[in-house]
């Protein structure tokens, strides 16, 4: 089923430049083939998982209840670029992301790219890049990232996130501790008398401004490259249809728009990457 696609062709179905409301429809882009719909989606309907736990990406409305950020838009986009209607899975934590698109119950995903996640998982190239840091208290003697890995030191992360799988590997002397979701690192550190709290920068930033005696660390520890992910043996269509569509959402400054829009900084727009 469309084994071999060609770079034109690919781009051909996931053009069309997006607008700043979201949409990436035009009329006189060809429409994706049904078999790669499908491969997408064998419900009919793209069922794309949101994970709360990164800000940058997506935020729910306190008032309204309604989902929203960057990853969402890219859902849509791509649901209206494949012609089918889109259900979003919505979850708190990274590690639920990755289950629920490796056991099928979502078909796309928005994640952070690390070697632990690739199998089950086909990953575009990255949309964005964030910058991972580390938050201690004022009173903290740690002035600079490099001091963090030492005996006794105990940072907190997000159970699953990128950060834990980095850190799990990067981390020689200190000890790493768990916070259920990301958002509630800074909250589980204070309550653990951790020393350091380890996540996105922009997030921290907003817990530091909030509820005060506390400060980053300089710099970062790690960018983190989040990408699109389908769940895999979709087929080979679908997944460089994916990685071409994420390259068409850069290239025509979707992705740009879509951070603006939302008000994030803190992120990127990931440099182009080259299609097989």
């Amino acid at each position: 089923m469309h084994a071999f696609i060609t770079r034109r062709r690919l781009l051909s179905w996931a053009g069309a430049s997006a607008s700043i409301g979201g949409s990436t429809a035009c009329s006189t882009a060809p429409a994706v083939p049904a078999p790669v719909a499908a491969a997408f989606a064998p419900t009919g309907r793209l069922r794309a998982c949101i994970n709360l736990g990164n800000p940058i990406l997506a935020r729910r409305d306190a008032a309204s209840g309604e989902v929203s950020g960057v990853s969402v838009d890219l859902a849509r986009a791509l649901a209206e670029k494949l012609g089918l209607a889109l259900d979003l899975v919505v979850v708190d934590a990274a590690a639920k992301s990755v289950v629920t698109v490796k056991g099928g119950q979502a078909d796309i995903g928005f994640f952070a790219i690390d070697p632990l996640r690739s199998d089950g998982i086909a990953f575009s190239a990255p949309y964005v890049q964030i910058e991972g840091a580390y938050l201690v208290r004022q009173d903290s003697a740690l002035t600079d990232n490099a001091q963090v890995d030492r005996p006794g030191t105990r940072v907190m992360v997000g159970q699953g996130s990128a950060y834990d799988l980095f850190l799990v590997r990067q981390l020689k002397a200190a000890q790493l501790v768990r916070a259920p979701t990301s958002p509630t690192v800074v909250e589980r550190m204070l309550a653990e008398n951790a020393d350091v709290a380890a996540g996105v920068k922009q997030q921290l930033q907003a817990d530091a401004a909030r509820r005060g005696g506390l400060r980053l660390l300089p710099g970062r520890f790690m960018v983190i490259e989040q990408a699109m992910g389908l769940q895999a043996g979709r087929g080979a269509a679908a997944e460089q249809l994916l990685r071409a569509f994420v390259e068409q959402a850069k290239a025509s400054g979707f992705v740009a728009q879509a951070l603006v829009r939302h008000g994030i900084q803190g992120a990127i727009v990931a440099p182009a990457a080259p299609l097989s």
